[in-house]
């Protein structure tokens, strides 16, 4: 394996945003551990440094806001994991959404007799 293939190169700050969000929600709720904090660090020095200074040069507000919302809750986990609380939510579109926030639906599937694709109601 090349060492050009073992790094993930992004597109557009977009696509850097992207991949953070998705990195950070992986490890959001594991234990915090010296190692974690580093990483942690480093995405959000990624964040604040590189990608932000390529929203500004490709000249979209919205992501250099984004960028800014994505630095506060990332700062923020940390806050709270220090304390030593859990993290209730995750990043979606780069903001901070709740776990509640979305509504739950139950759904379960009664089988009777039958092949699987006729579903009885039960009654």
């Amino acid at each position: 394996m090349a060492n050009s293939d073992r790094y993930y190169t992004p597109q557009d700050s977009k696509d850097a945003m992207r991949q953070i969000e998705m990195l950070f929600n992986k490890y959001k709720d594991a234990p915090l551990t010296q190692e974690l904090v580093d990483y942690h660090q480093n995405l959000v020095n990624r964040l604040k440094t590189d990608i932000l200074a390529a929203a500004t040069k490709e000249g979209v507000q919205s992501r250099v806001e984004s960028i800014h919302s994505m630095v506060a809750v990332m700062n923020n986990w940390l806050q709270i994991k220090l304390s030593g609380k859990p993290f209730n939510g995750k990043m979606v579109h780069f903001r901070f959404v709740a776990d509640n926030a979305q509504p739950r639906f139950k759904r379960r599937v009664h089988k009777m007799k039958g092949s699987s694709n006729h579903r009885a109601s039960g009654h």
